[in-house]
């Protein structure tokens, strides 16, 4: 694979690891300097690389430098991983921002063929849509969550930005996308016209409250995504000690570092990335990302590996009768997770076979006990025949 459009770090960044306690990230992590170039991606796990980009941005501001938060990361110590870390450096604004998202492109889906994760730190949100368009070559319909107070929908006749990416995900070819997840919308933030498209297209939308009320119903989400994005606007402007994104409202910073977690634990999530970073933020926006990194790094660790066609066969298997229906669901004796199965239709394309197990929680088995069908496996059901 081919790394020229990618740019080192900071030269005084190295200096500064070279005076970190021996124990610290900055000291073990694999980086791309310019004297040594990109580092070697043998055994690694997971590759971290900034993108420089955010000229589609509706609200501009310079391009963003990632050093700080690489500042912060470096000087935090990891958990006890087993995971190997590589810094790739920073993909640099192209001639034009389709150059951009070509190099992101390339890069994420290079390095999932390698089965390394990639942890994206990014400007603008638009970048979701490089993002998603490395899974084009990859075989697969895609699981996309965003942590979001806004979908991000959009009109899709118009140009992209950092406000209409999904739409562009929806219409343009390949079609790729099987479910999109929205978590910790606020309804203001959002017309009308939108919400009901989420719900004309079986996506899943969390609001704010629903999400933060208990945040643990929120890993059967995670554990069906293949991407997920992180729009740092989600958070509120307390936690990062900013105006920028100017909502009292969003995930604190606890919160967010829990969903990121779960991002880790999952074990189809491909792909991580944190958007919409801004120069200005500050030191404690700057911990608080390097947290979040931090902690879908420790999910990943943990991840228990649980592929749901081999694994099935150990899965304890419950069937619960509900009206014409017959739900089945299976529950690991590894981990405790369960598993809810959807009717596979043979007429459906047939990348469709990998979902037909859907990850949902022990609470769902016992609504359906109480006679109540999960929405989520209804919406997925409705997306298998359409």
């Amino acid at each position: 694979m081919e790394f020229d459009f990618l740019s080192p770090v900071h030269e005084d960044l190295l200096d500064k690891i070279s005076h970190l306690n021996q124990q610290s990230i900055g000291a073990q992590i694999k980086v791309h300097s310019e004297r040594s170039g990109v580092p070697d991606l043998e055994n690694v796990n997971i590759a971290l690389f900034g993108v420089r980009e955010n000229r589609m941005a509706v609200k501009k501001t310079e391009s963003p430098d990632f050093y700080g938060i690489r500042s912060q990361f470096y000087s935090l110590y990891p958990g006890n991983w087993r995971l190997k870390l590589a810094d790739m450096g920073d993909i640099e604004p192209g001639d034009t921002v389709e150059d951009t998202y070509f190099a992101v492109q390339t890069l994420v889906e290079g390095l999932i063929k390698q089965d390394i994760v990639p942890v994206i730190i990014g400007g603008s949100q638009d970048l979701i849509y490089a993002q998603y368009r490395a899974y084009d070559k990859l075989d697969q319909m895609v699981n996309l969550v965003n942590i979001d107070g806004k979908f991000d929908l959009g009109d899709a006749e118009k140009t992209i930005s950092n406000h209409s990416y999904v739409g562009k995900i929806v219409v343009n070819k390949p079609y790729n996308l099987f479910n999109y997840s929205a978590l910790g919308y606020q309804t203001y933030f959002n017309s009308q016209e939108e919400i009901e498209l989420m719900e004309r297209l079986f996506f899943e939308a969390y609001r704010l409250g629903e999400v933060t009320s208990d945040i643990s119903l929120m890993e059967p989400v995670f554990r069906n995504a293949n991407l997920v994005g992180l729009d740092l606007g989600a958070i509120d402007s307390a936690s990062m000690n900013s105006e920028y994104f100017n909502s009292p409202n969003g995930f604190n910073g606890r919160e967010i570092c829990a969903l990121s977690r779960y991002a880790g634990i999952s074990d189809k999530v491909s792909s991580f990335g944190v958007y919409e970073y801004q120069n200005h933020l500050g030191d404690l926006a700057n911990m608080l990302v390097s947290q979040i990194i931090w902690y879908f790094i420790e999910g990943a660790n943990y991840r228990t590996n649980e592929n749901t066609i081999s694994a099935k066969k150990e899965f304890t298997k419950y069937q619960v009768p509900i009206d014409d229906e017959v739900l089945v669901f299976f529950k690991s004796p590894l981990s405790g997770r369960w598993w809810i199965e959807i009717p596979f239709l043979s007429n459906v394309n047939t990348k469709l076979k990998r979902h037909t197990l859907l990850p949902c929680s022990e609470e769902d088995y016992l609504e359906a006990c109480n006679q109540v069908i999960p929405e989520r496996w209804y919406k997925a059901k409705r997306k298998n025949e359409v």
